[in-house]
């Protein structure tokens, strides 16, 4: 009978044990778990930077609440029409008129050469406009003649998604010329995300997060790309400039942008 009693001890107290090294086991699990938790990435506003990004040598373009840094293209003043700061976002207001109608692109106060440019775009329905990049000013020439272009569409209506080569004019394209990828754009009304690098006449397009395409600047190769495009009477398109401003086009529909950032490389 002592054997029985010491054995059924011996039986509890094993089973005590194996207890709670099953609950330090799920405390380290969840403790783990927390530490995860803690760890995620910094969470910013709108048009603001992470200490990260400040580190790395971005600056923002846009600040969420003035104007300060743009300018009219081809003046000295930010417009006093078509344009507005609203809810974080620098906002051209459609005028039902094309580029006709509005106050006009506007410019960056600086010129870049090497960067990487950030920015997130949301069109209206039917929308159009565009992001120059090696922008020259030249008085009465306008933007697009000098500058190449990354589109800036309501793919699903406006018809300039259809026209061209292949969707070279649909949005993500560098216009004209190369193609985007359809299936890389959100619909009217939603965020865009973008990235555009320039380094030495290399030129990537990105649109939320993929890859679109990669040209060269004054190649062989660019040239005879220009030479099949609307631009092929634009000496200055055909050799564009090594630094330029960053341009957003009014092209008369209602575009909102934030998170304007660059690096200069």
């Amino acid at each position: 009978m002592k054997k029985i009693k010491l054995l059924t001890a011996i039986i509890i107290t094993a089973a005590i044990m194996s207890g709670c090294s099953e609950g330090n086991k799920k405390q380290s699990s969840q403790k783990k778990e927390t530490k995860k938790e803690v760890q995620q990435p910094e969470q910013v506003a709108p048009n603001t930077l992470t200490a990260e990004e400040k580190a790395d040598g971005w600056q923002l373009l846009f600040d969420g609440k003035t104007t300060k840094g743009w300018r009219g293209y081809n003046k000295k003043t930010f417009p006093e029409k078509g344009w507005v700061v609203e809810d974080g976002t620098l906002h051209v207001i459609g005028s039902g008129k094309g580029e006709a109608g509005g106050g006009g692109d506007i410019i960056t106060d600086k010129k870049y050469g090497n960067f990487e440019l950030e920015l997130e775009w949301k069109v209206s329905e039917g929308g159009n406009s565009g992001i120059f990049y090696l922008v020259r000013e030249k008085p009465g020439q306008a933007i697009w003649k000098s500058s190449p272009e990354m589109q800036i569409l309501d793919n699903e209506r406006h018809p300039d998604a259809k026209l061209g080569v292949n969707g070279n004019r649909a949005a993500g394209s560098l216009y004209d010329l190369i193609p985007g990828k359809f299936e890389a754009v959100h619909p009217a009304g939603q965020w865009n995300k973008v990235k555009i690098m320039v380094y030495k006449g290399t030129v990537v397009h990105w649109m939320n997060g993929e890859k679109l395409f990669e040209y060269h600047l004054w190649t062989d190769d660019w040239k005879n790309m220009v030479k099949n495009s609307k631009f092929k009477d634009y000496p200055d398109f055909m050799n564009p400039a090594s630094e330029g401003y960053i341009g957003l086009q009014d092209h008369g529909d209602d575009v909102w942008f934030r998170n304007i950032k660059i690096k200069e490389l």
